[in-house]
């Protein structure tokens, strides 16, 4: 008995040497966030189910300027940092006149100071823009650049409820743009 204890005692002991051996990435700097609409949809103790779903990492300024200098104007981004941001639908939806199948997909934007061209992709799974394929595009939407009074430390989405659907708030540094999108 003396002995099966000995070697129980052996074997955890190995077992927290080799764990403690083990290397754990660190936290990255632009950590994945997800939004919903309806916002809070998965917290909802009824059978409700959200229309649609963004994954995306949060980059912050860290004093930097970002338009125009850090995200260049006119050129395709990733709509985040780190992969692609993606969006689900759980349902149809209509963007820019254009009927999108209930799906995932990526989300892309092109910069500009007086507005954005948001870019709904086929292709998913992609780490920033190098692989970006504009024959993918879905849809590319142009909205109005707002300025905001206080900048935006780090990129965030939510969603404002609309009468048939929901806009797609993206704010960073001093810059907000909204995509509408009616849930069918």
């Amino acid at each position: 008995m003396r002995k099966l204890s000995l070697i129980a005692a052996f074997v955890l002991f190995s077992a927290f040497a080799q764990a403690q051996d083990m290397k754990l990435p660190a936290l990255d700097s632009s950590p994945a966030d997800i939004v919903y609409y309806p916002l809070n949809a998965t917290k909802v103790k009824d059978d409700s189910s959200p229309s649609i779903k963004v994954v995306y990492s949060r980059p912050s300024r860290k004093g930097r300027e970002i338009f125009g200098v850090l995200e260049q104007y006119g050129k395709v981004w990733r709509l985040g940092a780190n992969e692609c941001t993606e969006i689900r639908f759980f349902k149809n939806v209509l963007i820019g006149g254009k009927k999108i199948k209930a799906g995932t997909y990526s989300l892309y934007a092109i910069p500009e100071k007086d507005k954005w061209v948001i870019i709904v992709n086929k292709q998913t799974d992609r780490w920033g823009a190098y692989t970006y394929n504009d024959a993918k595009d879905v849809v590319r939407v142009e909205v109005p650049v707002k300025a905001l009074p206080q900048p935006v430390e780090t990129l965030s989405m939510t969603f404002t409820p609309q009468p048939e659907g929901a806009n797609l708030v993206i704010a960073w540094d001093k810059t907000i743009v909204e995509l509408p999108v009616t849930v069918k």
